[in-house]
Parts: structure tokens; C-alpha cells; sequence
């Protein structure tokens, strides 16, 4: 069975198509610029050559025919016709309080996803046109929506509820949903396979770290507790997103700054995290680096502080949890930052942490990295967001 798997955002689509029968990517690409000028796919068949077309996409709806043209191309194409594809499994951001798990779309599934807007204004609006896309191009053919804030919606109150008047989670659903959600049960999951743990009671911490990062405390694969909230915005510093901040700030800023909250919220969410803490030197951690590397002491601090909220949310999940069996590191920064993952596995000795320097010398590859007599086992596992909607959309419909 071949599922072909979407990401939509606002002016891009990211595709793979995976054979099922062994989990293979027969083709994957890119479709960027959509309704702008200079719009471009790069399509990346397995064993052949990159083909790359450069046309007008005004719409998502023309995206999505140029993919399956590509996929179809008698020279750079993997399939005759698009019978061959069982299902579309589509990254949807958010599906409210009303969906705890992914599942096939209907009109009532599209209503949720459009009455979510005002919750993810620059995804659902995007993840929606995709679906309906897929629709028009492949009547019949079952769509699965696979909701980035399920994993999140196993949590209990005491863990996503905030601290202000009931009335706002009950007329506008205000919660933690918790973000990356894909990617953390993927992880989670994984960390108890690999790792040879318990899956029914198996406590694990994943840290998700790149340019956006979040921590999950799972037990048994279920999420108890994650870093990220109402929006993507609450947290771990990022690469251009503060975390988590003072509330008051943005009353002050505005009030001296003469800026609107939806101007500091831009600011929080666009000019802040490392890029901000470093005085603008940039939001790719590596740039930081470097810039560390060079004496820049902004860079030194913005690194260190990152870590350290790193290792804060760690501490409190062992703490929320009563204990950890496995901490899974993934994402651009978890999984080649090796100096970084053994930095806040140092400052984890009290919970019997220790890192093995020989196995920790490791990029994106899946690996135990703490040494034998760890009391901790601490692996690094490659997140794969597009196999885990495959595999959540083959449930589904097969």
C-alpha cells in the first residue's frame, strides 16, 4: 500500500510518498513560493535524478496537480496513476478540544479544522487547502487528518489548564495543547522500542530541539506533560521564539514602545529567542556557535541560557513523574549537537546520568549514548514525522 503524505503550509507543500509494505520513501519533494512569484517543486525520486520544475503555483490546488504530474512523469515519476495511492495522510496543527486522535476527513472534520483559524491562523488555513485539494485531484481516495496537538490531549488538567478565569476555556477552548505532537509520539514510542523498555509504564522525557524546540514527559507513550501551550510560543527559548516570559513584558514594552500586542507578539514570536538574546546575530543555532567560538559573549549567553532551560524542564518532568526511565534527544540541534546533549546530561548527574563520550560522538543516527551504569538510558532517535502519519493513516484505512 502506497500513502502519500502532505505538510502544507502557508506558501509551501512537503511531500513524501512511502511504500508501507516496508516503510520506503519512493519519492519525496517540495513545493515552494505557492502564490508568489518564482514558484518552484523539487521532486526527489528514489534512484533517479532530482527533477526540478520552475512554474506559476497561484494556488495549493495547483501544487498539488504539479505533485502529481511529478509523481507520474514517465521519465522522474514512481507511479502510473494515482490508483496507486490508497490514501493522503495530511499534518493538520490543530483540531481544537474535539479531536484527541488522528482520523479520516469528512465535512465535519474540515468544519473543526476551519473553526480552529483563529488557534493556528498561519497553518489550519493552509493544512485545509491541501485536503481539499486532494480531494479535487483524487475523488474517493480517503484523506486522514493527523492532528499535531493529539499527543498533547492525554494530558491531564492539572497539567493543561491555566491559572485564569474558567469562563476563557469555556467560551474560547484557552489551554495547554502542546506542539510537535507528531513528532514526540513518534519519538516517545520509539525510545521505549529501541531502548527495550516497558510499554505500559516506560517514563519518558523527549526533547525535541531545533530552531523550534519543546520537552514531552510521556508515561507508557502517553503524554503527560509538554513544554509548549496555547500556542507554540510558550516554553523552551528557540531559535526566534522567547518561551516562556513574564506576561507583564508585554504590557511594559507596549506601554513604552508605544507598540499594539499584536506587534509584541510578532516580536516574541519572530525577533526573539536565540536571534533576540544575541543581539540579532541569527536563529540558526550554528551561526550562534560560530559566533560563540568567536568570543561574542551575547552568543555564549544565549547558548548557555537555552541549555539551562533545557535541563529546567527536565528536572521538573522527573520531578512531575516521579522519576524517568529513558531522556530521547531529536530534531536539527538534539540530533547533531553532540556538545549540547552532553552539556545537559552533565548537569543531570544527580539522577545517575552518564553519558558515554565514544557513543555521544553521533549524528542523526539512532543510538544508545549513556555509558552501561547509567540509572538513566539516554538515546538519541531521528525524529520521522512523515513516517508516523503514514502509520497513523494506514490504521485508519486499511
Amino acid at each position: 500500500m502506497k500513502i502519500l503524505v502532505l505538510n502544507c503550509g502557508s506558501s509551501s507543500l512537503k511531500y513524501q510518498l512511502i511504500d508501507m509494505d516496508n516503510e520506503s520513501v519512493i519519492a519525496k519533494g517540495l513545493c515552494e513560493r505557492i502564490g508568489i512569484e518564482g514558484s518552484k517543486l523539487t521532486h526527489e525520486p528514489a534512484g533517479k535524478e532530482k527533477y526540478v520544475v520552475e512554474s506559476p503555483m497561484p494556488t495549493h490546488t495547483t501544487a498539488i496537480k504539479m505533485v502529481m504530474d511529478a509523481l507520474q512523469n514517465p521519465e522522474y515519476g514512481v507511479i502510473k496513476d494515482t490508483s496507486e495511492i490508497s490514501a493522503v495522510g495530511h499534518r493538520v496543527l490543530h483540531g481544537g478540544t474535539i479531536y484527541s486522535d488522528s482520523i479520516i476527513v469528512n465535512e465535519d472534520v474540515k468544519k473543526v479544522i476551519r473553526d480552529c483559524f483563529d488557534l493556528g491562523p498561519l497553518h489550519n488555513p493552509a493544512n485545509l487547502m491541501g485536503i481539499e485539494a486532494c480531494e479535487e485531484a483524487m475523488p474517493g481516495t480517503p484523506n486522514v487528518a493527523v492532528f499535531d496537538t493529539a499527543f498533547g490531549m492525554s494530558m491531564p488538567e492539572k497539567a493543561y489548564m491555566y491559572a485564569i478565569p474558567h469562563e476563557y476555556y469555556e467560551k474560547y477552548g484557552i489551554r495547554r495543547y502542546g506542539f510537535h505532537g507528531t513528532s514526540h509520539s513518534f519519538v516517545s514510542k520509539e525510545a521505549i522500542r529501541f531502548g527495550g523498555l516497558d510499554p505500559e509504564t516506560a517514563k519518558v522525557i523527549v526533547c525535541h530541539l531545533g530552531n523550534g524546540a519543546s520537552v514531552s514527559a510521556s508515561i507508557g507513550g502517553k503524554c503527560v506533560d509538554t513544554s509548549m501551550g496555547l500556542t507554540p510560543l510558550e516554553g523552551l527559548i528557540m531559535g526566534t521564539r522567547s518561551g516562556d516570559i513574564d506576561p507583564a513584558v508585554v504590557q511594559f514594552i507596549c506601554n513604552k514602545e508605544g507598540k499594539t500586542v499584536n506587534e509584541m507578539l510578532d516580536i516574541l514570536n519572530k525577533k526573539s529567542g536565540v536571534l533576540g538574546m544575541s543581539g540579532g546575530i541569527s536563529s540558526d543555532f550554528r551561526d550562534i556557535e560560530n559566533a560563540k567560538a568567536e568570543g561574542n559573549h551575547l552568543a555564549d549567553v544565549a547558548l548557555d541560557a537555552f541549555v539551562y532551560r533545557v535541563i529546567k524542564y527536565i528536572g521538573a518532568y522527573t520531578a512531575a513523574m516521579n522519576g524517568v526511565d529513558a531522556i530521547a534527544f531529536t530534531a536539527g540541534v538534539g540530533e547533531n549537537d553532540k556538545a549540547g546533549r552532553k552539556k545537559i546530561c552533565e548537569s543531570l548527574a544527580y539522577l545517575g546520568v552518564k553519558i558515554d563520550d565514544e557513543a555521544n560522538d553521533v549524528r542523526g543516527k539512532e543510538r544508545v549514548i549513556s555509558a552501561a551504569d547509567s540509572k538513566v538510558k539516554v538515546m538519541l532517535i531521528p525524529t520521522n514525522e512523515e513516517l508516523a502519519i503514514a502509520r497513523e493513516t494506514l490504521e485508519l484505512v486499511k
